[in-house]
C-alpha cells in the first residue's frame, strides 16, 4: 500500500461508517453530523490514550512527545556528528543503500511518500515499455485511496484485473483482454484483510505477466511483514519483481517516508521525477533516522508479531463463540501478517460504542481501530498485533471478548 497517512484513512473509514448510519436514520447518543462525529473520535482517542492494555500502539496515534522519544538515543543508529543531509545525500543515501541491500536490488531511492514513489515508478515503466496501461486489483491502494492519481497526475491508465477478495490469479493475468505494460501487485492486499497468495501462486502470477511482456511492480508498503507467510527472505520475495516500493512508517513505525528499489537505471530516472514531483526535500534526517530505528528495532520483531497475531485471531474466534455471538468471521482465518479483519453481526456504531465503553470502564481497549459497515447489520474492523499485543495470552483475549460482549445490546448481565 502506498504511503497515504493511516490516521487519515482511519478517519475516512469512520466518516464512511457514520455517513452510512445517518443515511439509514440511525443515531448515536451524541447525535448526528460532523460535530458529533468529531466528538465521537475525540472520545475514542481519549479512551485509547487512557487505556492500560491494547494490542497495538502505532506511531500515528502517539503524541508528539512520544514520537520524539524514538530518537532519544539516535546515536546508536547513525553518526550524529556527520554533516546534515542536503537534497538526498549523506544519511539519506546511506538509508537507500541499506534498503537496496535488504531487498536484493541494485539501487533504491528515498521518497517523502509512497504515493509519490509508486506513481513515479509506474510512470517510468510506462516510458520504458511504451504502454501506459497498469493492471492492478480493484481494491489496490491507487484505486481506492489516491483520488485517481495514476491517471490524473501520471497519465497512466489503470485497468482492474479482478475485484475478488484475493490477489489476481495467473489465469486472470494471462487471459486479461487487453495489453498492459505493468502489473502492480499489493503485498499484502490491505483492503480485503491483509491477504497474500501462496509462494507458488505469486511466482505463477509473475510468470504470467512476463509471458505478456509486462513488467511487475510490487506495492510492498508492508512487504517487511510477509516473510513468515512466504517462508522466504526479503530479497527473494522482492527479487520476483522488477521494482518494489516499501514504507517506513507502516510496519516499521517510522515518522514517514518510503523507498523505491529496482534497477539502477530505473532508480536514477525515478530520482529525476522525484524532483519534478516536488519530492526533493532539502533535509530529511528526522524521517530517515526513524526509518533506521524501524529497521533496527521493528523489522526483527515482525515475525514474532505475525506468530502472535495467529494466537490472538484463534482466541477471538473461540471467545466470541463461547460468548454466544451468533456469527463472526476472522479473515483470514489464520492471519497472513500481523494484521487481519474481524466481522461481527452488528451495526458499526453499536460495536464502536461497546469497544469505547470497555476501554473507559476497564482500561482495556480490545478493538481500538475504527469499525465500518461491511453490509446490512455487519461491522468490520482491523486488528493489529504489535509489541504491546505480545503481553496478551489467549486467555487474556478471551476474557476481554467476554467483557466486550456484555456491553453489546441484549447481552446477558
Amino acid at each position: 500500500m502506498s504511503d497515504t497517512a493511516e490516521q487519515g484513512e482511519e478517519r475516512a473509514a469512520e466518516r464512511a461508517g457514520e455517513a452510512s448510519a445517518e443515511g439509514t436514520g440511525e443515531t448515536s447518543a451524541e447525535g448526528t453530523g460532523e460535530a458529533s462525529a468529531q466528538l465521537r473520535r475525540a472520545r475514542r482517542t481519549a479512551a485509547y490514550r487512557g487505556a492500560r492494555r491494547v494490542l497495538s500502539r502505532p506511531g500515528f496515534r502517539a503524541t508528539i512527545r512520544e514520537r520524539l522519544a524514538l530518537l532519544e538515543d539516535a546515536s546508536r543508529l547513525y553518526d550524529l556528528d556527520e554533516s546534515v543531509d542536503m537534497y538526498g545525500d549523506g544519511i539519506v543515501a546511506a538509508l537507500e543503500e541499506r534498503v537496496a541491500g535488504l531487498l536484493g536490488m541494485e539501487a533504491a531511492a528515498f521518497f517523502p511518500t509512497g504515493t509519490m514513489a509508486q506513481q513515479v515508478a509506474l510512470r517510468c515503466w510506462a516510458g520504458r515499455t511504451g504502454n501506459p496501461t497498469v493492471a492492478l486489483h480493484a481494491l489496490s491502494h491507487p484505486e481506492v485511496h489516491e483520488r485517481n492519481a495514476l491517471g490524473t497526475v501520471g497519465g497512466l491508465r489503470p485497468v482492474r484485473v479482478t475485484d475478488e477478495p484475493r490477489l489476481p490469479t495467473a489465469d486472470e493475468v494471462r487471459d486479461f483482454e487487453e495489453p498492459f505494460g505493468a502489473l502492480m501487485l499489493e503485498l499484502p492486499l490491505r483492503d480485503v484483510g491483509y491477504v497474500l497468495p501462496s509462494w507458488e501462486e505469486l511466482s505463477e502470477v509473475v510468470a504470467a505477466a512476463r509471458e505478456r511482456d509486462a513488467v511487475v511492480h510490487f506495492d510492498g508498503a508492508r512487504l517487511w511483514e510477509c516473510t513468515p507467510h512466504f517462508s522466504r527472505p526479503l530479497d527473494e520475495i522482492a527479487g520476483l519483481a522488477d521494482s518494489v516500493y516499501v514504507s517506513f512508517y507502516k510496519s516499521l513505525g517510522g515518522f514517514s517516508g518510503a523507498a523505491l528499489a529496482g534497477p539502477k537505471t530505473l532508480v536514477d530516472e525515478a530520482k529525476t521525477w522525484r524532483h519534478r514531483y516536488g519530492g526533493m526535500v532539502v533535509q530529511q534526517f528526522p524521517a530517515v533516522l526513524s526509518a533506521l530505528a524501524g529497521l533496527e528495532e521493528e523489522l526483527p520483531r515482525l515475525p514474532e508479531y505475525v506468530a502472535h497475531a495467529r494466537v490472538v485471531a484463534a482466541a477471538l474466534r473461540e471467545g466470541f463463540a463461547a460468548a454466544g455471538v451468533p456469527w463472526l468471521r476472522v479473515h483470514p482465518e489464520e492471519p497472513h501478517t500481523h494484521e487481519f479483519q474481524l466481522w461481527l453481526p452488528y451495526d458499526p456504531e453499536v460495536v464502536t460504542e461497546a469497544a469505547t465503553r470497555q476501554a473507559e470502564e476497564t482500561g482495556t481497549f480490545l478493538f481500538a481501530n475504527a469499525w465500518t459497515r461491511g453490509g446490512p447489520g455487519l461491522a468490520v474492523t482491523e486488528v493489529s498485533v504489535r509489541a504491546h499485543g505480545l503481553q496478551w495470552t489467549a486467555e487474556d483475549v478471551k476474557a476481554a471478548v467476554q467483557e466486550f460482549v456484555t456491553r453489546l445490546p441484549g447481552a446477558a448481565g
